[in-house]
């Protein structure tokens, strides 16, 4: 699946062994690389390199006091990062590989750079599922810091071309793996000694996480940003939005879902699980639209519709 994509640009090849060892020797170098996950794209660099790490936050803009995401390729190499309890053990067994973050205390010797933590005492760790992310996680041997590969606060990218649109050629690589297949960030979940708190929702429902632990996750909440996408105003388009939209407005561009059939629709068999892959993907294509406004169709909050009410909320408040 060698060559290149010429509609995207310079920046974007389809990735193969010639470009996944191009990316190595990026990232080692202490450079950027944009590479697919099952979730989103995200703009890789060695969590190690401070220097690296803070390439991440000039490139996306993003404010140092949010945390970033460490991608690791399996539990052992998560365990050399992260202190994981008996019930970080069940999730992660469970859940990993896969669209779950945790949220952990760092080990005493944890390498990774600060800036990455944002000076706190946890770290939030991953296991990837995506064939292209596991692939350089095991020829790098690295531990990879990647946030979202887009500006700070923007439509997070669930393809190439979202990347090189948002970013252009601040990432000198991005690996195309194709689309998305979740198209929606991960879920994040901070483990409190034998509870659990769900700092972000996604993928992985509150109903998937109890049946694992026995219990709900608590309620508690500190009021500090401890993890990525907690921020109010996020994942949100240059234009204002409006939601819960049956009917439209002649200067919006509707996104629908089921019997609501807008302009695009996210799922016209109401299938909360496709509507998600295609959310971030309908969001830009609203964007680039002539009209300027937004409205989206009311989605049902079961399951991972909590998810994608959360990232619709966020990308609202904005305006």
């Amino acid at each position: 699946m060698s060559g290149s994509n010429d509609h995207i640009g310079g920046e974007a090849r389809r990735y193969g062994a010639a470009t996944i060892a191009d990316a190595v020797a990026r990232l080692r170098e202490g450079g950027l690389v944009a590479v697919p996950t099952e979730t989103v794209y995200g703009l890789a660099a060695d969590s190690t390199d401070a220097a690296a790490v803070a390439k991440i936050y000039r490139a996306k803009g993003r404010p140092d006091f949010n945390p970033l995401i460490v991608h690791v390729l399996d539990l052992d190499a998560a365990r050399t990062l992260g202190q994981f309890n008996e019930l970080a053990i069940c999730f992660a067994k469970a859940l990993w590989p896969g669209p779950l973050t945790l949220v952990v205390p760092k080990t005493a010797d944890c390498p990774v750079a600060a800036a990455v933590t944002a000076g706190l005492d946890t770290i939030a760790l991953r296991v990837p599922a995506h064939p292209v992310m596991r692939e350089l996680l095991a020829a790098s041997g690295l531990y990879l810091a990647a946030p979202s590969a887009n500006r700070s606060g923007a439509i997070s990218p669930t393809t190439a071309d979202h990347v090189a649109r948002s970013l252009g050629s601040v990432v000198p690589l991005i690996l195309d793996g194709g689309a998305c297949k979740r198209g929606i960030e991960s879920t994040i979940v901070a483990i409190d000694g034998s509870d659990y708190r769900i700092l972000r929702p996604g993928p992985v429902t509150p109903a998937q996480l109890e049946s694992i632990a026995g219990k709900p996750a608590s309620t508690v909440t500190n009021g500090k940003i401890e993890a990525p996408g907690q921020m109010l105003s996020h994942y949100a388009p240059s234009k204002p939005v409006r939601l819960d939209a049956q009917t439209t407005r002649s200067d919006e561009y509707h996104i629908g879902f089921g019997p609501v059939a807008g302009d695009t629709n996210l799922s016209v068999n109401a299938d909360l699980a496709e509507a998600a892959s295609l959310l971030f993907a309908a969001l830009h294509h609203a964007e680039a639209s002539t009209k300027p406004r937004i409205a989206v169709a009311p989605i049902p909050e079961g399951g991972i519709g909590l998810a994608l009410n959360d990232r619709l909320r966020r990308a609202a408040s904005a305006k």
